[in-house]
């Protein structure tokens, strides 16, 4: 097993269950416990856990990581002054593509009033969307991705080789201005690729704890997006940074 695919792992087994042991992630992981630690350290060089003795916990800012039910109630406010300025965006007959996540679901919520393509292979995305009568909803295939609503496999990704959009609203997990956009799993990563060809307009919706931040998987570089929608808290420097890279940057 590959380092990268072992971090993704021990992520995946932190992220269920707060804490992980050497002892154990020796034995599902089948390296040695040397190996282990030398995995945590790199783990923790990147903020992503926190060492302990025998083990690691979630860094602190592990919220990153958390199921999308808790990541909703966070910050509630804020996804809806992000999606308030997205919406306008949108005009009468566009395709657009909603990608999986918070932002995105929230922006869901607010569709209706206009007729509009949605292409979307997340479930809740799709279950928000499903009663309303203006939107022409289209939902990509495959499988269920750990605690997630988005389904990603061959099925999906044959799909969107004959599909274009207008606009696609992104989401990630990181964007930092050096280290690009960021996410915690390769598929999501893979898929995040894909779905960022076969668009001409890409908007960024983040909260200002994802900006900044740096997961363990980089899918594209800051200059790859059109525009990033954020909030106040966002560091300053950083937005700076960002929009030297050409990136149209709003902040509401």
């Amino acid at each position: 097993m590959l380092s990268i695919e072992r971090h993704e792992k021990i992520l995946e087994l932190l992220n269920k269950k707060r804490v992980v042991k050497v002892s154990e992630l020796s034995q599902t992981l089948r390296v040695t416990e040397k190996t282990i630690r030398i995995d945590l350290e790199q783990l923790e060089e990147q903020n992503l856990l926190k060492r302990i003795h025998g083990g690691a916990i979630l860094a602190e800012d592990g919220h990153t990581m958390l199921p999308i039910k808790e990541r909703q109630s966070r910050n509630s406010h804020v996804k809806q002054a992000i999606t308030e300025q997205a919406l306008p965006m949108i005009t009468e007959g566009d395709t657009i593509l909603l990608d999986g996540g918070s932002t995105t679901l929230a922006l869901a919520e607010k569709l209706g009033d206009k007729p509009v393509t949605v292409i979307t292979n997340d479930i809740q995305i799709a279950h928000v969307l499903l009663e309303k009568e203006k939107v022409q909803l289209m939902v990509l295939g495959g499988t269920r991705i750990d605690t997630t609503a988005s389904l990603i496999g061959t099925q999906a990704i044959n799909e969107l080789q004959k599909i274009h959009v207008n606009h696609l609203f992104l989401g990630t997990t990181g964007i930092h201005p050096t280290r690009g956009l960021t996410v915690f799993n390769s598929l999501h990563a893979d898929w995040k690729k894909q779905i960022m060809q076969i668009a001409n307009h890409i908007t960024l919706l983040v909260d200002a704890t994802k900006v900044g931040k740096i997961a363990l998987i980089q899918y594209a570089e800051v200059s790859d997006i059109d525009h990033m929608i954020t909030d106040d808290q966002v560091d300053r420097s950083l937005l700076g940074d960002l929009e030297q890279k050409g990136v149209n940057v709003t902040v509401v």
